[in-house]
C-alpha cells in the first residue's frame, strides 16, 4: 500500500556549488482537492538538492506535485 500527498514548491535557491535547493510543503488551499489533501497531510517538508539542470527546470515556485510514497 502507498500514500499519496500533494506538495507545493515554495522556494528554489542556488547554492555556491551550483546545486538547486528546492523546498516543498504540503498544499493547504487553492482548490477543493487541495483542501482535501490538507485534511490528511497538514504538515511536512521536502528538501531536494538537484544538480541536473534539466531536472531542476522541472520545478517552479508555486507549482504543485503529487508525491507518492510506496514501500521499496
Amino acid at each position: 500500500m502507498g500514500v499519496r500527498a500533494k506538495f507545493k514548491v515554495t522556494s528554489i535557491t542556488e547554492t555556491s556549488g551550483g546545486t538547486k535547493a528546492v523546498k516543498l510543503y504540503p498544499v493547504t488551499s487553492g482548490s477543493e482537492e487541495n483542501k482535501e489533501f490538507y485534511k490528511f497531510t497538514p504538515s511536512g517538508e521536502i528538501n531536494l538538492g538537484v544538480l541536473n539542470e534539466a531536472a531542476a527546470k522541472q520545478f517552479a515556485v508555486d507549482q504543485e506535485f503529487f508525491v507518492d510514497f510506496t514501500p521499496a
